[in-house]
């Protein structure tokens, strides 16, 4: 049987609401003094509620030795000096990252991750997003992950189906600008949902800027990631045969796993020889049955209705396959990947994945912002994963900065999957 806290962190994420701030009385000073320090606090009672959120929360309760009340004094004045909801940010997540732990940041409405955790978290936190984002969860945007190496943005990804895919985005992308301005992932977009925005990348080091027109949309994430399993699945032929790709971006809820299912049992690729799993980057939730799939040795189960129609009650599929992983792979997805190298089911290739894997519990503060705080340590077999990771079977390094579309890890699983397998 399953204890409460297990079942509250299945997917590890759940969402709560912060408790209120809690607003202290300075002692009688002077009276120009008291109004200075009353309008501190008052400026300071999101990152307070921050601080305490995590002191009464975080898995371990000794805080990882660390003099709490210090490291409170430390960022506090930065917070409280902040100009921008961006530097309040950077002084919150200066103060998590104290910890070093994973599934420790703070997100604002000027990031796109802000909007897919919400996406994550909406049936729990829909009393707060009403009343923060009058309920819609929705953001301008074109779909694509990026990265900072360097001090320069690159793109690790585009999601399928959303402007920065059809528009022609690439992975290895520089982006250096968006209408003329520094490229944001939200603010780039604002107000220009519909319309076109000029973005310039460079595709080679120190090579000319290119001119790439997006147009905007609006965007649920939960909705999106899920369309995109399908839509940017694909069928590789090689060596004479057909290898299935598929990508998934985000592993937070069962909607993902069904709509793997219904692409290998009735869809796209049904028919293909071998199937390349890809679970790099984006969020993960995974849970550990997901792998269930791969198991050979459970039958298949299929209702029929009356109009002859069938459909698959339970899918397994018995054709080879291989996993592709980095250090984006984290979380859920990292216990799929282990449990994959483990048990046999096939290569994991590309490189050792994040170590990120605690139980993460999101919170939303007075001012509408994201807080995530791991709350419980998390093994699997018995085997921490947290700052380890899963070593691939094949390691494939990957430079993404200019890559132009290419991937040497696709490339490598492609190459493995098609080759004549041995006769035994």
């Amino acid at each position: 049987m399953r204890t409460p806290l297990a079942r509250s962190i299945a997917i590890l994420f759940t969402a709560f609401v912060a408790p209120s701030s809690v607003l202290l009385l300075p002692l009688p000073v002077r009276a120009d003094t008291q109004q200075v320090d009353s309008q501190q606090t008052d400026k300071a009672a999101v990152f307070d509620d921050a601080w305490q959120t995590i002191r009464d929360n975080f898995y371990d309760r000794t805080l990882r030795g660390l003099d709490w009340d210090k490291v409170k004094e430390r960022y506090r004045p930065q917070y409280v000096a902040a100009k921008s909801g961006r530097e309040r940010s950077d002084a919150i997540n200066g103060m998590l990252a104290e910890l070093k732990a994973s599934h420790m940041f703070h997100f604002t409405r000027d990031d796109a991750a802000y909007y897919q955790l919400l996406g994550i978290f909406q049936h729990s936190l829909q009393r707060q997003i009403k009343k923060h984002l009058d309920g819609d969860i929705k953001y301008p945007g074109i779909g694509v992950f990026t990265r900072e190496i360097d001090g320069k943005t690159f793109v690790t990804g585009t999601v399928a189906g959303l402007p920065g895919e059809t528009a022609g985005l690439k992975l290895g992308d520089e982006v250096l600008s968006a209408d003329g301005k520094p490229f944001e992932q939200v603010e780039s977009f604002r107000r220009k949902v519909g319309e076109k925005v000029l973005m310039k990348v460079r595709r080679e080091a120190d090579g000319p800027e290119i001119g790439i027109e997006v147009q905007p949309t609006w965007i649920d994430s939960a909705d999106a990631f899920e369309k995109a399993i399908a839509e940017g699945a694909q069928v590789i032929e090689a060596g004479g045969k057909k290898i299935g790709y598929v990508r998934i971006w985000s592993y937070a809820g069962r909607r993902y796993q069904a709509a793997l299912g219904e692409l290998l049992s009735t869809g796209k690729l049904k028919d293909v020889d071998a199937l390349i799993w890809d679970l790099r980057d984006g969020w993960g939730g995974a849970q550990p049955e997901y792998l269930d799939i791969f198991n050979a040795r459970a039958p298949d189960m299929t209702f029929t209705d009356r109009k002859g129609d069938p459909e698959y009650a339970s899918f397994k599929w018995r054709r080879p396959a291989a996993i592709l992983a980095n250090g984006g792979t984290r979380s859920g997805k990292e216990v799929l990947t282990y449990g994959f190298k483990k048990y046999g089911y096939g290569e994991v290739i590309g490189e050792t994945t994040a170590g990120a894997l605690l139980a993460g519990r999101g919170y939303m503060l007075d001012d509408g912002t994201f807080l995530m705080v791991a709350v419980a340590d998390v093994a699997v077999d018995g085997e921490r994963l947290e700052q380890t990771g899963v070593e691939p079977t094949i390691p494939v390094p990957f430079d993404i900065r200019y890559a132009n579309g290419r991937d040497p890890q696709r490339d490598k699983a492609v190459e493995l999957l098609s080759a004549p397998r041995a006769q035994p």
